[in-house]
């Protein structure tokens, strides 16, 4: 290959990892699908994992170090070894679908909230049918993560996300979980936000920061953006946080504990499917209605749209791996 056509190929691939990134963004925004099957799919899984987790204090602190004229080469090394191209450029291509989708499900949840969590619920359930093909539940110890992980998710669905509120505190531990989810095949990010009741509440404050930052750049105040702005960097905060704990955490419970981690994990995905279903009747109290024949309709065609969706992206990846 000559040297014009590696300049032309470099850019292409850049551009072909930023679409990538925006379908792995656009499957981490919605509760459900997973941005790590997405990845699984586009074949850049392996990658993205070695990436992450070779993220450490102590490269960063190479990385800063960069600051020092004499220190440039070693944080140039850094950068390399956790492969920082491939990770800017897939990250901008993930930010671009969450913030875009967001604003969607934002306006969808509160004007169609019956299709839209109709549409989730069907995510959901095919996502735990589809993973629970994968999970032995032979033995106690799997039985035992199976029902701990449906109890925690199906009491969680319940008025326990809502009684957490949305402090900094608890933004900061909902970013750590949701990274720690999106980077897992089949767990979904968005999922456990949901569960933790944070879900409505973040991708509000992400469109109202988006739309803050456009005002402020068109000459807008710019203390109207300190609000939205301290809770978005308090979930990122969050989020970086759960890359060097939660996130290697549950790596090393898969490797030391395949079996029960993941009927934990696939249980989990199970006992959420409560959450839709409340989200929607106190979205129906909200807007002074309930539940009618027509209205379960709706929500039960949307969820058969949600889990086609699901079936279908797994049996892509079927093919992808076989």
């Amino acid at each position: 290959m000559s040297t014009h056509e590696d300049e032309r190929s470099v850019p292409l691939s850049w551009l072909v990892l930023y679409l990538k990134g925006i379908c792995m963004g656009a499957a981490d925004a919605v509760p459900g699908v997973s941005g790590g099957t997405i990845a699984l799919v586009t074949g850049i899984y392996e990658r993205l994992i070695s990436a992450v987790t070779a993220i450490t204090p102590d490269r960063i602190g190479r990385v800063l170090g960069g600051v020092v004229p004499g220190r440039r080469n070693d944080a140039v090394d850094a950068l390399r070894e956790v492969d920082a191209g491939f990770l800017v450029v897939l990250g901008a291509g993930i930010a671009t679908a969450i913030i875009t989708v967001t604003r969607v499900l934002t306006v969808a949840i509160d004007q169609f909230p019956v299709p839209t969590f109709g549409f989730f619920f069907g995510l959901i359930a095919a996502s735990a049918i589809v993973l629970y093909a994968q999970v032995s539940l032979e033995g106690t110890r799997q039985l035992v993560a199976a029902v701990a992980g449906f109890t925690v998710a199906f009491v969680a669905s319940g008025s326990v996300g809502t009684a957490l509120g949305n402090s900094l505190s608890v933004t900061v531990v909902a970013g750590a979980i949701a990274v720690s989810a999106m980077i897992l095949p089949g767990i979904s990010g968005s999922l456990l936000l949901l569960l933790l009741g944070q879900y409505e509440y973040m991708t509000g404050t992400l469109s109202e920061f988006v739309d803050t930052l456009i005002d402020v750049v068109t000459g807008g105040p710019v203390s109207a953006l300190v609000e939205p702005g301290t809770i978005v960097v308090a979930f990122i905060a969050g989020a970086l946080v759960g890359l060097f704990t939660i996130a290697h955490a549950v790596r090393w419970a898969l490797e030391h504990y395949r079996r029960p981690t993941l009927a934990f994990l696939v249980s989990l995905i199970v006992g959420a499917l409560r959450a839709p279903v409340v989200k929607t009747t106190e979205k129906l109290g909200e807007l002074g209605q309930s539940w009618s024949l027509e209205l379960f309709g709706i929500f039960a065609l949307a969820a058969v749209v949600g889990a086609i969706l699901v079936l279908l992206v797994d049996r892509y990846t079927e093919v992808i791996e076989s």
